[in-house]
């Protein structure tokens, strides 16, 4: 069973009716490892809802959470909004400096800045989620009851903090944390209580009381996640295994939550991704590739692949290069099986089952449609990355589709891949030893290279081809038909071929790529360099 499927298993046994959360901190870029987290609550949704449940998937969005510090992108004068809220500052401009303007004339906060494009990223991929703005539901007075809890029993609070999670809390601390006359989080100590007051003084001597009704302040993480799941209803949450260790947060979530008066949420933790030789992607560190980078270079589908065939407590990495072309084979791969007929097969083993209905699912889960399934791909990966480098407009491509039968008219899917797999091979994520880099004329100093033996092969290689027709099959024979006539081997043959037609010692399969060049063009290029 797909690990989704489990999950809609376990949520079936608390009702009928579910709420899925997701939930990120607008503090910086989003990269593509906060898409394991709202892709699971997607594919989470949609198994309860194939099993007959009612579920919607929500997106808290964590802007009532303090600036921390100026990030390298920002400039110096965030220095002023450290400790203040994401959602009640202005947006950084195109140099990094507080937008003022947008933020007086349309109210664009800092959170909003970094939360669109990943929320444009997210539509992309099949993920339009409910979005409940952390900030606002403390100015609503949402957290007002968890709050007031929190505050009237703030040592039973304490106790269970400490003890869940080993570490002591330091002295003076309270389960509220106020605004200061400046709007900030930091520096503030608490001095009394009396809901729904909170009196402080902060770092500069000023003294005030924070309405906990009007949100003018909020709770510490540890409380605020549990409140959360209490007044938005949230009967499934996936989340990071930094959340999920022993004594982690939901740990402490879980007991107070209860202390709150209701059940915390089925729970999934999940791996992170990491980039390929890098570790694990970090907005801080700067070690990361943003879903909108990742959606120029990778088909939608095939980055929800990435997440439905992996067991979420299995670590992804996440590799732009060859790794990219293996992932969208394998997806290509199981899109064309007939997993229902496989299905039907008596003598199946258990695991054997087991891995089939998984794979099935996987792919169910990578449509981009969930009300459409996903048919297999008329044009594999691998081939329209040779096509889109030989050919150099749109149109070359659909007539060499259509020459060959692949195709008769590119549709609305296909015109979208290729349109991304250009954008891949211009950047420097596109692995090298598929780059084809044809020669338009004789390349003499590769030429010079080869051995006498290698030579005859060119002197040879147009009478070759010039024998066979001009597709995979021919120009394969027309290789083997140069080895004869030149009485060589075959790495000969290559080796020549490469130096001719690509200047090079070796390079992708030669077969596929020429066929795929206009012959005429091709045959001038053995000629010219066989007579040098």
């Amino acid at each position: 069973m797909h690990w989704s499927d489990v999950m809609a298993n376990r949520l079936a046994e608390r009702g009928n009716k579910h709420i899925i959360a997701t939930g990120i901190t607008p503090s910086g870029e989003f990269h593509i490892g906060h898409l394991r987290e709202i892709l699971t609550g997607d594919m989470i949704a949609r198994a309860a809802r194939k099993a007959g449940m009612e579920a919607e998937l929500v997106f808290v969005v964590d802007n009532a959470d303090p600036l921390r510090k100026v990030y390298p992108f920002l400039d110096e004068a965030y220095e002023a909004f450290i400790g203040h809220q994401l959602g009640s500052i202005p947006a950084p401009d195109s140099e990094g400096k507080p937008d003022w303007a947008r933020f007086n004339e349309e109210g664009w906060t800092y959170g909003d800045h970094f939360l669109q494009p990943f929320l444009d990223a997210l539509r992309q991929i099949g993920v339009v989620p409910k979005l409940l703005p952390n900030l606002a539901a403390y100015r609503s007075g949402k957290f007002a009851e968890a709050a007031r809890t929190a505050c009237d029993r703030a040592d039973e609070v304490r106790e269970i903090i400490e003890r869940v999670s080993g570490r002591e809390l330091p002295e003076g601390w309270f389960p509220w944390q106020p605004l200061d006359s400046n709007g900030s989080l930091d520096g503030v100590t608490v001095k009394g209580y009396e809901f729904p007051y909170v009196h402080w003084v902060d770092s500069t001597g000023a003294q005030g009381s924070s309405n906990i009704e009007k949100g003018e302040g909020k709770l510490p993480w540890r409380l605020d996640w549990p409140a959360k799941w209490g007044f938005h209803n949230i009967t499934c949450e996936p989340f990071g295994k930094d959340h999920g260790a022993a004594g982690g947060s939901y740990d402490t979530g879980k007991e107070i939550a209860r202390l709150f008066g209701h059940e915390p949420p089925v729970p999934l933790t999940y791996e992170w991704i990491s980039l390929r030789g890098q570790g694990a992607m970090s907005s801080s560190s700067g070690n990361t590739v943003g879903p909108m980078e990742a959606l120029r270079l990778v088909p939608p589908e095939i980055l929800r692949f990435l997440v439905a065939n992996s067991k979420p407590n299995k670590a992804i990495e996440f590799d732009t290069a060859m790794g990219l072309v293996n992932l969208a084979d394998e997806y290509e791969r199981l899109c064309n099986r007939n997993f229902r007929a496989e299905l039907e097969d008596d003598a199946l083993s258990r695991r054997k089952r087991v891995q089939i209905e998984d794979a099935m699912v996987a792919v169910e889960l990578s449509s981009i449609d969930e009300s459409k399934a996903r048919a297999g791909a008329s044009v594999s990966f691998r081939h329209l990355a040779l096509l889109a480098q030989v050919k150099p407009t749109d149109e070359g491509v659909w007539q060499s589709l259509q020459a060959s039968g692949a195709l008769e008219t590119p549709g609305e899917e296909l015109v979208d891949r290729l349109s991304r797999m250009r954008s891949w091979i211009a950047s420097d994520h596109f692995p090298e030893e598929m780059r084809i880099n044809l020669s338009q004329e004789p390349n003499k100093n590769a030429l010079n290279l080869l051995s006498v033996e290698q030579k005859r092969v060119v002197m040879v290689l147009h009478s070759a081809l010039s024998q066979f027709p001009w597709d995979v099959e021919g120009i394969t024979a027309a290789f083997k038909e140069a080895s004869v006539q030149a009485n060589v081997g075959m790495r000969d043959v290559y080796r020549a071929s490469y130096a001719v037609f690509m200047g090079a010692e070796r390079g992708p399969r030669l077969a596929p790529i020429l066929s795929n060049c206009e012959r005429e063009e091709m045959l001038t290029l053995v000629k010219k360099s066989a007579a040098l």
